[in-house]
């Protein structure tokens, strides 16, 4: 049995949280800030969840965490 490999990809931009769903930062928070409001701005600095459609697929590729 061949060992399983973490994509890196997916693992610097998702975490899992201890109840085991996917962690994922907001878009929109890179370039074009000042045309953003500072409500806009405060909110995608929170972190958001990801949606159970996609939860699987992703869990596929960080199988560690």
């Amino acid at each position: 049995m061949p060992k399983l490999k973490t994509n890196k990809g997916a693992a610097k931009r998702f975490k899992l949280t201890a109840t085991g769903k996917v962690k994922r930062s907001k878009a929109g928070m890179r370039h074009i800030l000042t045309s953003k409001s500072k409500s806009a701005k405060r909110t995608l600095r929170k972190s958001g969840l990801i949606s159970k459609t996609h939860e699987d697929s992703i869990k596929k590729l960080i199988p560690f965490g």
